[in-house]
């Protein structure tokens, strides 16, 4: 049941905490991609993911190395979308699965219990189903409408303030987060955030998460509860 649900359990032999991770970019290929995520990373970002859709295995894996070369450099874990086989193979810090992709505990037992494995949600039923999976983080969303996944229907703030309440590992809201939203987020009791187009889109990707941090440490101070 969704209410048995606890608190975030150490697991042995895991290296990150994402408990402590606030901003995570998740980002599709790009010409620029070492110079972005680096840029991203500096202004801010703690977690980075590759997610990318239009390309073959070879040069999926080929540019995951690359952005796998960056994380490990500048101590921020590195995440694949989807497949657990490329983020074995690219030498990634885990993957993150969606609700039909490979299930947790086979992407668990693919990469050891060192990797991270992080799970899509939106909707009560699979929270629930999160409870009885090997993740260290779900996610949340996307609240409103998005163009990463526009046929979505968006949860609202009520799914996030359900997940925030009964997960038992940690929640990265999705959907929608810029500055102007972090207040109100956080209001809805987020602390981790995931981003797409406002970091992807930004003329200075380093300045725009740079924003980033800048609302969540506010909002932060300000102590808003849910």
């Amino acid at each position: 049941m969704i209410e048995d649900l606890a608190e975030e359990k150490p697991r042995p032999g895991r290296r990150w905490r994402f408990a402590e991770r606030r901003l995570y970019l998740c980002t599709p290929d790009r010409p620029d991609l070492a110079a972005f995520v680096e840029a991203c990373i500096d202004g801010g970002v703690d977690v980075v993911q590759l997610r990318e859709k239009g390309l073959e295995a070879r040069p999926l894996l080929a540019r995951a190395r690359l952005v796998a070369e960056v994380c490990a450099a500048r101590g921020v874990p590195f995440i694949v979308n989807d497949r657990p086989d490329l983020a074995l193979a690219a030498g990634a810090d885990g993957v993150h699965v969606g609700q039909d992709d490979v299930p947790p505990s086979v992407a668990r037992r693919i990469l050891g219990d060192e990797a991270v494995v992080g799970l899509s949600t939106h909707a009560p039923a699979q929270l629930e189903a999160a409870g009885g999976e090997p993740v260290d983080y779900v996610s949340a969303g996307p609240v409103v409408r998005t163009a990463t996944h526009p046929d979505r229907s968006p949860t609202g703030l009520g799914y996030l303030r359900l997940a925030v309440a009964r997960a038992r590992v940690p929640v990265f809201v999705t959907g929608g987060v810029t500055p102007e939203a972090i207040p109100h987020l956080w209001a809805a009791g987020a602390r981790h955030f995931v981003v797409v187009r406002h970091l992807t889109g930004a003329r200075d990707p380093r300045a725009a998460a740079a924003a980033l941090r800048s609302a969540i440490a506010r909002a932060c101070r300000l102590g808003a509860e849910p």
